[in-house]
């Protein structure tokens, strides 16, 4: 277990600056190898595969019920097989410490 998936979402209305690439890079380090870190350092995605719509449902499901309990939504393109998550704290234009906590409660699905 890793530190991120214990952590609790802040509410962040803008006003900070979105995490820089050093720290966003040592932040990755504490989830899946499948989550990307952007060219820009704004952005983290994740594609995820399935055997079937069925399965591809459950999981954005699931997704969807943490991102509500921690206030924090990614963004999502769903089809037969694929979810591709992305995150990125809209309100600051880049990343924040919320995004890598969804994440590593996504890792735990």
């Amino acid at each position: 277990m890793n530190d991120l998936a214990q952590g609790k979402c802040k509410p962040c209305e803008g006003g900070v600056e979105p995490l820089g690439e050093v720290e966003a890079q040592e932040l990755l380090k504490q989830l899946h190898t499948d989550w990307r870190l952007s060219p820009d350092a704004k952005s983290l995605t994740r594609a995820c595969k399935f055997r079937d719509f069925w399965r591809t449902m459950s999981f954005v499901n699931a997704l969807a019920h943490i991102a509500n309990l921690e206030d924090h939504h990614p963004d999502l393109a769903i089809g037969y097989g694929y979810c591709r998550i992305t995150y990125r704290t809209h309100s600051i234009g880049g990343l924040s410490v919320n995004d890598f906590i969804c994440a590593a409660k996504i890792d735990r699905l």
